[in-house]
């Protein structure tokens, strides 16, 4: 029953929403304000680690975003059109094109707000600052914060063997790394509650330092005179794998909302 994907030909099943009433002023098929996301978040909750998406045919979607690679291999971090994949060594590597992602989300990042938070403020006190900035809660949003970090904790995942395990469980053994005083950038999306199991509502933030050696999905931080970029997204377009793994897999329970 397995499907091959072939370019971004969407073998798989497609879904796309555009947000009325925010249509951009570019033209029918030439807006980049478009949160482009492969496969859903509930899956690799459950354990789909292997994707048919290259990071070729990725990036003809977006020069910036979030992921991970096949076999759950670490964090993916996507900045200034580069990726960067981020082992359970903490190290940030660059990749092959040819290697392929489970789910990454990424956008073509052009700011339609910048603003300098002075801080010092932590990750909550981060987010509730962006927030009041945001005009809506109910569309998504593309954020990339630059600046001296005097705190940063973050973590990345191994590399898996199948049988996979749920990804809660990868989590309690996940190796973390703390930062301090550390120049970098922190991206990532903040994504309204009607988007609950196919992707993480709320923010989602990785962080990559300035001289991109390292990094990882972040848990903890504090901010120390940084700046905030916000790219509204009016369009959301999913593209589903076509296997038996996908399609057999259950996201329906509780603990991977």
């Amino acid at each position: 029953m397995k499907k091959t994907a072939t370019g971004i030909v969407l073998l798989g099943l497609i879904f796309s929403i555009t947000i009325l009433g925010c249509q951009s002023s570019q033209g029918p098929g030439k807006n980049q304000d478009v949160l482009f996301q492969y496969s859903t978040l509930g899956s690799l909750m459950a354990g789909v680690y292997d994707g048919d998406l290259t990071f070729t045919e990725l990036g003809q979607h977006g020069d910036f975003g979030l992921g991970t690679f096949n076999a759950l291999d670490g964090e993916m971090i996507e900045v200034d059109h580069r990726v960067y994949q981020i082992k359970s060594d903490g190290v940030a590597y660059p990749i092959d094109d040819s290697m392929k992602t489970p789910f990454s989300v990424v956008t073509y990042f052009e700011a339609d707000q910048t603003v300098q938070l002075d801080g010092p403020l932590d990750c909550e006190q981060l987010k509730k600052s962006l927030d009041s900035l945001l005009p809506t809660e109910n569309i998504p949003y593309a954020i990339k914060i630059t600046g001296t970090f005097n705190e940063m904790h973050t973590r990345s995942v191994p590399r898996q063997e199948e049988p996979y395990p749920l990804l809660v469980d990868v989590l309690e053994t996940a190796p973390s790394f703390e930062f301090q005083t550390i120049e970098g950038v922190m991206l990532g999306f903040r994504l309204p509650d009607y988007m609950d199991v196919v992707n993480a509502p709320g923010y989602h933030f990785h962080f990559i330092t300035a001289d991109r050696k390292s990094g990882g999905h972040v848990l903890e931080c504090q901010v120390q005179g940084v700046t905030a970029e916000i790219d509204y997204t009016d369009e959301w377009h999913t593209v589903l794998p076509g296997d038996d793994a996908f399609y057999q897999v259950e996201m329906s329970n509780d603990e991977y909302k």
